[in-house]
């Protein structure tokens, strides 16, 4: 080939990689994140995003419902929230998909009593106020509880409230117990010596959802599969790093640095596939759901999960 022929070659082969190239830098995830998965705040204390040939907005919620009105709409790409929550959205028809599940340790889902409360046991809450709101952990958890004792589901008094407000309600004596999640468990235990009654271990699989939607899945593969495996990373950086990524915790989300440490010292939360026993344990709790009438008709898990992201977890 001539020299001349040579340089058009090159020059036509950069012209047509250049907008490519452009192309690849104009992608952009749109993360739904929650204080509960300090998904932005692991990212970007562990630096896992370095490199990454793709961008990240975060949009922070405080709660699920606006990540889950975000999905079903579009305007997320990924969204973090519990295993009931994603369950709900699935189950109206959302255009979304289970692409993995983030675990974290079962005692940081617990029912807390206030600190001279005399309760033991669930069996010594009877005809007492408990907060839950339906469907979610808390309404999960009292209620397996009762059922794994051989106790009625009436014989507490359940008081629908909002997390937020329960947690004022307790201290208050507004309410006997106040089955909750994290931060809440921290911030009552070391502010006004509330104690777990009981925790999800051995009750329910306290599986959070990483949920996509499907055209998400469909025009940014390989930006969502490399983000799932830098967030692994990030996870196992936060675990072996967990008072200095407690502190920074802290100062991004304006909380008390002795509720993050208690928390971030044994939240061991981890990301990754939804192997068979996720997929298990799903099926498993829609089944629940539908049993306590918070889902109105029977949903089969496995069409709304996607398994093709195992690969994108390395460890």
């Amino acid at each position: 080939m001539k020299l001349s022929q040579l340089i058009r070659t090159t020059l036509a082969g950069l012209f047509l990689a250049a907008p490519l190239a452009q192309a690849a830098e104009q992608i952009t995830l749109r993360v739904g994140d929650q204080n509960y998965y300090n998904v932005r705040a692991s990212i970007e204390a562990s630096g896992a995003l370095e490199g990454a040939p793709y961008k990240v907005e975060f949009k922070h919620f405080q709660s699920a419902a606006p990540v889950a009105e975000g999905l079903e709409a579009g305007a997320l790409d990924l969204g973090f929230l519990g295993d009931s929550g994603f369950l709900f959205l699935a189950a109206k028809g959302a255009p979304v998909k289970l692409v993995g599940v983030s675990r974290q340790n079962l005692d940081t889902i617990a029912l807390l009593v206030p600190k001279d409360s005399p309760a033991k046991t669930i069996a010594d809450l009877k005809g007492k106020k408990v907060a839950y709101w339906p469907g979610a952990w808390s309404q999960q958890l009292t209620l397996r509880a009762l059922d794994k004792a051989g106790l009625p589901r009436d014989y507490v008094e359940f008081v629908k409230l909002m997390p937020i407000d329960a947690a004022a309600a307790l201290p208050q004596g507004s309410i006997d117990a106040f089955p909750v999640w994290e931060p809440y468990i921290s911030q009552q235990i070391v502010f006004s010596g509330a104690r777990k009654l009981i925790t999800a271990e051995g009750l329910m699989p306290g599986l959070s959802s990483i949920a996509a939607h499907a055209d998400a899945i469909e025009s940014k593969r390989a930006a969502i599969a490399d983000f799932l495996g830098r967030l692994q990373k990030a996870r196992a950086w936060v675990d072996s790093h967990k008072e200095e990524y407690a502190d920074i915790w802290a100062k991004n989300a304006n909380l008390d640095q002795s509720v993050s440490r208690h928390w971030i010292g044994q939240a061991n939360m981890t990301v990754g596939p939804v192997d068979a026993q996720a997929a298990k344990d799903y099926q498993a709790t829609a089944d629940f759901l539908v049993e306590t009438g918070a889902l109105p008709k029977a949903l089969d898990t496995h069409t709304i999960i996607d398994t093709s992201f195992t690969q994108a977890f390395p460890n």
